[in-house]
Parts: structure tokens; sequence; C-alpha cells
């Protein structure tokens, strides 16, 4: 089975990319499967429920989120109503939604997609996410029901992201890191099996700060001091991803690749024969 997963949609920008070119990516790279980080798609903080339908539209076929899961108020409520969009495992407890689901890839193929937020270096402390992730994988045994199972690791330390990849070898088909919008060049499969990348990046504006338009960033950065709201750059997007063949018996990764498809990162993706 093929997978792809697509780091965090910025803005206007990411959107747009997405809707205009995931059709087309979709079936040049014959996946079976897509996962999109959809927690920024909004004004840059969270995701409304009409851009969520927008991106389930052009074909995610899971939505995960993150830190800014419900900035976007409607989100409340709407996750209730869309099992295909996943908030993190350890978030607050009261949060609405899941943070885990078993949905269905071609041929009727099972794939459980998780999400989990990191500890280290974020904002305000979050339930271990290691213990989170293994209650689920302790009740879904990769190549069981589960063909394929994808971890959302959503954090800013690089060295969280790979001690949950290592955690989860061959336990899970892929783990990736999500978060910081920038393309970490370290994709590699694991050694008992699980394909891994610290870091897939953003599908928005590559010409920006981490997808922000560059005046404000610089200015803070330079001052100390703001004067005005962030907002997300509007340049071309590039989508940047992995993508991953599992095996069918064993649902472990015999193939991996990063993807950058468009805008200034671009690259020639992978095509089917």
């Amino acid at each position: 089975m093929k997978i792809l997963y697509l780091g965090d949609v910025m803005g206007r920008s990411g959107r747009q990319g997405i809707t205009d070119e995931l059709p087309s990516l979709r079936t040049r790279l014959n996946a079976d499967f897509v996962v999109v980080n959809g927690e920024n798609a909004t004004s840059g903080m969270g995701l409304s429920g009409k851009h969520a339908q927008g991106l389930l539209a052009a074909g995610a076929d899971c939505i995960t989120l993150g830190d800014h899961a419900f900035d976007q108020k409607d989100m409340l409520q709407f996750i209730e109503t869309e099992p295909r969009i996943l908030r993190p495992l350890n978030f607050s407890k009261s949060a609405p939604g899941r943070g885990a689901a078993l949905l269905t890839a071609t041929r009727g193929r099972k794939v459980l997609v998780m999400q989990v937020l990191g500890q280290v270096f974020m904002k305000r402390p979050f339930d271990d996410p290691f213990s989170a992730v293994d209650a689920i994988l302790s009740r879904h045994p990769l190549g069981g029901q589960a063909a394929a199972i994808v971890v959302d690791m959503h954090c800013e330390a690089t060295s969280e992201k790979m001690a949950m990849g290592h955690f989860c070898d061959g336990k899970a088909s892929m783990v990736v890191g999500s978060h910081t919008h920038v393309p970490t060049a370290d994709a590699q499969i694991l050694e008992r099996g699980t394909g891994f990348q610290s870091d897939a990046g953003m599908c928005g504006d590559y010409n920006s700060i981490i997808g922000m338009q560059k005046a404000e960033p610089l200015r803070r950065f330079i001052t100390g001091m703001p004067k005005a709201r962030f907002e997300p750059a509007l340049g071309a997007a590039t989508l940047c991803g992995l993508l991953v063949e599992t095996d069918d018996s064993t649902g472990k990764t015999k193939s991996i690749e990063m993807i950058r498809h468009g805008g200034r990162l671009s690259q020639s993706p992978s095509l089917a024969p």
C-alpha cells in the first residue's frame, strides 16, 4: 500500500496548493491513502469546518490537527461530526473528537492513523505521548485489522520525534513529525521496518518565515517588539511530505521517499509505472 503524508497546510496558499495539486499528485503517485496535517490551514491558526471540507474534497482521507486544533471555534463541534479529522491523543480528556481512527483505504484495507503532541519546548504540558501511543498500538498489532499504521508526532524537538520513531519501530508503518514547518532530510526505514522522517515540512509558501510573511517576524527578532499580527505568506505553495510503500502482509515499510512538489522546493515525485 502507498501512503502519502503531507505536512502542515499553511493558510490560503497551502489550501490552494492542496486543492490545485493533490488530485493529480495522488494519481501520479498511485497513493492508496492520504493524510494531511491541517492545523494551520485557516489564517495560519487552526482549521475551520469549511476549510476542512475543502481538504477532504481535494483527496485527503484523513486530516490531523495539533496544538492549534481548536483555535477555530467551530472545530469544537465540527470534529464530532467528521471521523476523518483527528485531534491529538494526549490533548485534554474533555476535548471533543478523537485522537486515533481506523479508516478505509483502497481495496477495503484499513489504516490506523493517530496523532500525538510532544512535551519538549511546547507552550504547555500535555500528557505523556509515549504511553498514549502505546495504549493504541497494544490494541492494534500491525498487520492485523490495521494493514498499516501512521503516527503523526506533532512537536518541536527533533530528538523527541526520533525517540517516538524508535519507540514505534516495528509496531507502526510510519512515524512522521509535524509542527516546525521545516522539512528535514532524514527519511529512512528504521531497523525493524518503520518508515520515519523527523518533520515533513509544510504545504505553503516557502518565501516566508515558516509560512508567515517575513516583515513582522523579522521585526520581532531584530527589535524584540511586536507591531502587527503575523499573516500567512501568499505566494505559490510547495507541497512537502512523505511517501511510503508498505508490505501488504506485514504492514512494514519497504520504500520511502520525501516529496517536494511545486513552488520553491520542487522535485519530481515518483511516477507510478
